[in-house]
């Protein structure tokens, strides 16, 4: 098994994720490769006491966007994509996850 910490790379802490920690939904930043069974074993490791009922996972795709500057020429602007990464929505039966604790 992977190390807790190469599974979860960082916890989301926006408006929406932060309203969802009274439902008892903590939103995480995964690695791309890890299942569900993989990200409930490492936030049960990681914060100890926290028992996960549910993991709902989701690929967030990348955007498209506009690279390059203002030149004379059109040719110079060219067009990227942002990366691909993997969102987790982890539900707890028991316990809480301390970085979302006082938001």
């Amino acid at each position: 098994m992977k190390d807790p910490r190469q599974i979860l790379i960082r916890p989301l802490l926006t408006e929406k994720s932060v309203a969802l920690v009274s439902q008892r939904k903590y939103v995480f930043e995964v690695s791309p490769k890890a299942n569900k069974v993989e990200i409930r074993h490492a936030v049960e490791n990681l914060f100890p006491g926290a028992r996960v009922a549910r993991v709902n996972t989701m690929l967030v795709r990348g955007k498209r966007r506009r690279l390059g500057g203002y030149r004379r020429r059109r040719a110079a602007r060219t067009e990227g994509q942002t990366t691909i990464w993997k969102k987790a929505i982890v539900t707890l039966r028991e316990g809480t996850i301390p970085a979302f604790e006082g938001l």
